[in-house]
């Protein structure tokens, strides 16, 4: 049996872990530049984490001017926070957009040069990172992506490092909270999602299997509430925990078409990255399930439903009323998402006129 997995962050999970662990944080410095965006303020994961520093005898900035998708100039913004303060290390807080930025500043607080990011070649010359999230869907805190807004390509574009691997995550149901809705269930969309790629993924293998499959059980689980919109302490709990999963996952196999595609519905159209493969999803699953009809069964099966067609009918209320685009964007978009990386790593190929047609049965006007 030939694999490869690897999974360098501690990851402490439990209610209030974060002050719990407050002596952790000085094993990386004494000065620490916190990134986040403004909810952390309000959901206590901002207060946490400055009264475990100040236990801790840490000094900190916050740096909390990272937009929903981290562009370049936040990062850049970020990072020479960093250098100026002299951060020993980085704390970020919140979703996918402050996880994702704070590897982009800690890597650019060691190694900025002034050109293009996303041709740099990563050394090991990273700020240490500790990262928190507060919604359960991206896996930022286990994997060694960030994604930036890319305005010369208007898409978004992915650049990694095994140095951005955070070297612990703290898993803490209790800052979602106060979480939105649509937050909720997008970002429990993006988890399936990077469950279900994962294991389509032409790196897939025994290990990141058995977290996909299990990560889709547990989203399973959770679809009640999801649909209702009603949740407790455990259901939080268990979304973060799935998230994770999934992000471990997509470390170790990387993503396949659905994001490739969904990255021109959040540039041009403000779609929210969860909510984008949602949309996708199930049509890609279509095309799959005819080329590799025993591999998507068997994903489908993990994550409870009979057919791709259930599967599109659960998930539907999570999305409302679609997005209507025509034709001629969406082969444009098809064109873009026909060149991305991610379009090699699955098990099945998507040309562009694949690509083309489960945009249109998506998100089509007609």
């Amino acid at each position: 049996m030939d694999f490869q997995f690897y999974m360098p962050v501690k990851i402490i999970s439990g209610r209030d872990c974060v002050l719990k662990n407050a002596k952790l944080f000085t094993s990386f410095g004494l000065r620490a530049l916190i990134v986040t965006g403004k909810s952390s303020a309000k959901n206590g994961a901002l207060s946490d984490v400055e009264n475990a520093l100040g236990e801790s005898g840490c000094a900190y900035k916050i740096y909390d001017r990272i937009p929903p998708n981290p562009t370049v100039p936040s990062v850049r913004e970020g990072a020479k926070l960093a250098r100026e303060f002299g951060a020993d290390f980085v704390v970020a807080i919140g979703g996918g957009s402050p996880m994702d930025a704070a590897k982009a500043i800690a890597m650019l607080a060691r190694q900025e040069d002034g050109g293009d990011i996303f041709s740099y070649k990563s050394t090991g010359e990273v700020l240490p990172l500790v990262h928190i999230p507060t919604t359960a869907g991206t896996g930022s805190e286990v994997t060694p992506y960030a994604i930036l807004t890319n305005d010369e390509k208007q898409t978004k574009t992915s650049i990694s490092a095994p140095a951005f691997f955070p070297r612990v995550a703290f898993l803490d149901g209790k800052y979602m909270r106060g979480l939105g809705q649509e937050t909720t269930a997008y970002t429990a969309l993006d988890a399936m999602s990077h469950a279900m790629e994962g294991m389509l993924s032409v790196r897939a293998g025994a290990l990141s299997d058995v977290l996909a499959k299990e990560s889709l059980r547990l989203l399973k689980g959770e679809l009640g509430a999801l649909c209702a919109g009603v949740y407790t302490d455990e259901d939080r709990d268990v979304l973060l925990y799935a998230a994770t999963l999934a992000g471990i996952v997509i470390a170790n196999t990387g993503t396949c078409a659905v994001h490739s595609m969904g990255y021109s519905l959040t540039y041009f159209h403000g779609a929210p990255h969860g909510r984008a493969n949602g949309l996708l999803l199930p049509e890609f699953l279509a095309v799959c399930a005819k080329r590799l009809p025993d591999r998507t069964r068997e994903i489908l099966r993990a994550a409870g439903f009979a057919s791709c067609s259930d599967f599109a009918a659960a998930i539907a209320p999570l999305l409302g009323e679609r997005e209507r685009i025509c034709d001629e964007t969406l082969s444009a978009y098809a064109e873009k998402a026909s060149v991305n990386k991610n379009i090699k790593n699955c098990q099945v190929f998507f040309d562009k006129d694949d690509l083309f047609r489960v945009l249109k049965r998506s998100v089509g006007r007609g």
